[in-house]
């Protein structure tokens, strides 16, 4: 496994290539992906007023969510690495002088605080698996927290429970040249939460409290378009630096690729169905603690 300054070297120069799939796609992705959170929004119950911190928000789609919950009262900022993505996140929900989510660009793992701590609640969609040093990153958002406040995420368990992911990129990486390095291990990648046990120790160690790892199954549909699922699934994913790289015929000939191997989640004349099993990752911050 490499240190953690090559880690966090890396995951902020894959971000950096990976973002223009993601404002690309974000639209189709608040659509189609909002099973991939929708547990941990359901768990938090936000209340008008309350301050809440989004966590690897992405274009902010979450975070516009969040902030019509918590209302002109309350407060709703998105955290991400990717300044692409945060730019893109304030292009769609902000305006000047207007009342709404707020977005800043910056690596959890090397803010003290997240402006605009303390927070009543961190929401997390599909992130934390990702972090460089988990601990240190958690303890940023724990910091970031008012005493007792609560914490809900979503990570991915294994690769077996969502196979699709590693089907549309394997499809298309057979075409596609210059591919970021897999993750090895612990290393972040989609699976680096899978094992609880190491889940509950990060957590633990960062100062959290009444930590719970709840599974949950979900399904995300997607219509019957091969093209523009397949095209979604690459630009969001590991290939999507490359795919954007390459000649039109190549990128065609990577659908078809990610499309063959898809195909199994696909009923034809109804759309896809793509299964994907998550951790319920739920804890509450305690200010006594220290990690």
């Amino acid at each position: 496994m490499a240190d953690t300054a090559t880690l966090r070297a890396r995951n902020a120069d894959f971000w950096a290539r990976t973002a223009p799939g993601w404002v690309n796609q974000a639209e189709r992705h608040d659509e189609i992906g909002r099973p991939l959170g929708a547990v941990a929004l359901d768990w938090l119950r936000l209340r008008p007023g309350e301050r809440v911190l989004d966590v690897g928000c992405g274009c902010g789609g979450t975070t516009a969510e969040i902030s019509r919950a918590v209302g002109p009262l309350g407060s709703a900022l998105g955290l991400d690495l990717a300044e692409a993505m945060v730019a893109a996140a304030r292009d769609r929900f902000t305006g000047p002088g207007a009342a709404g989510p707020r977005f800043v660009a910056g690596d959890v793992e090397t803010l003290d605080l997240v402006p605009g701590a303390p927070f009543d609640a961190v929401y997390s969609r599909m992130t934390l698996m990702l972090l460089a040093d988990p601990v240190v990153g958690l303890t940023t958002i724990r910091r970031s927290m008012r005493t007792g406040g609560r914490l809900a995420a979503t990570v991915f368990r294994d690769g077996r429970v969502s196979p699709w992911l590693s089907a549309a990129m394997l499809g298309a990486a057979a075409h596609l040249e210059r591919l970021p390095p897999l993750p090895i291990g612990e290393e972040p990648g989609p699976f680096a939460f899978a094992d609880p046990t190491r889940v509950t120790r990060l957590f633990t160690a960062a100062g959290f409290t009444d930590i719970g790892i709840h599974p949950y199954d979900v399904t995300l549909d997607a219509p019957d378009d091969p093209e523009a699922v397949t095209e979604w699934l690459i630009e969001v994913g590991p290939a999507g630096a490359a795919y954007r790289d390459a000649a039109p015929t190549t990128q065609d000939r990577a659908r078809s690729g990610s499309a063959r191997l898809l195909g199994r989640f696909r009923t034809p004349g109804t759309g896809y169905r793509l299964p994907a099993g998550l951790w319920l990752i739920t804890a509450r911050s305690d200010r006594t603690s220290t990690p």
